[in-house]
């Protein structure tokens, strides 16, 4: 199974969406969006974004 994005609508009706792994593990969480295109949008943006994403390591040298 690949990653997925997983699409989810709140009790308050808010929409959040989440990156699952293809072992199930939860790897990326997103803001809450007050409409679904919203989140749809926030989900366009990570698929562009982590393709060329780079590591910025702040935690040092080690």
């Amino acid at each position: 199974m690949a990653s997925k994005f997983v699409l989810t609508r709140s009790d308050s009706g808010a929409f959040h969406f989440t990156l699952v792994a293809s072992n199930g593990e939860v790897i990326a969480s997103s803001e809450m969006y007050s409409t679904k295109g919203g989140a749809q949008n926030g989900i366009d943006s990570v698929r562009r974004a982590a393709a060329d994403a780079i590591v910025d390591d702040q935690t040092g040298s080690n």
